[in-house]
């Protein structure tokens, strides 16, 4: 079966919703200021959108198209390493902003 043919399934779902979020966008800000050294001025928070984490998570997942998440194993190992990064990330946001109110 193609990438043309194949349908998204569950992983590829995750994978646009996980798109669609501001904070994923924000989160890539960070990560690539911080994996490529980037200054801050020169790569300010907000400078990611949705169309740039879609070309990003397709090309960190070796695919073509989200669908090909749901057909290819390392591409979920992928997607599933990505969540769990960010998840990460989230929760220490959440740990610093709790102890910057305190």
């Amino acid at each position: 079966m193609t990438a043309i043919n194949q349908k998204g399934g569950p992983h590829a779902r995750r994978a646009a919703m996980l798109c669609q979020n501001p904070r994923f966008w924000l989160y890539l800000d960070q990560r690539r200021r911080r994996v490529h050294q980037v200054p801050y001025d020169t790569m300010p928070d907000g400078t990611h959108a949705q169309v740039d984490c879609e070309d990003w998570l397709r090309e960190a997942c070796g695919v073509e198209s989200r669908a090909e998440i749901d057909h290819n194993e390392a591409a979920r190992i992928m997607l599933d390493r990505i969540m769990a990064d960010y998840s990460k990330w989230e929760r220490k946001q959440l740990q610093q902003s709790a102890g910057g109110a305190a």
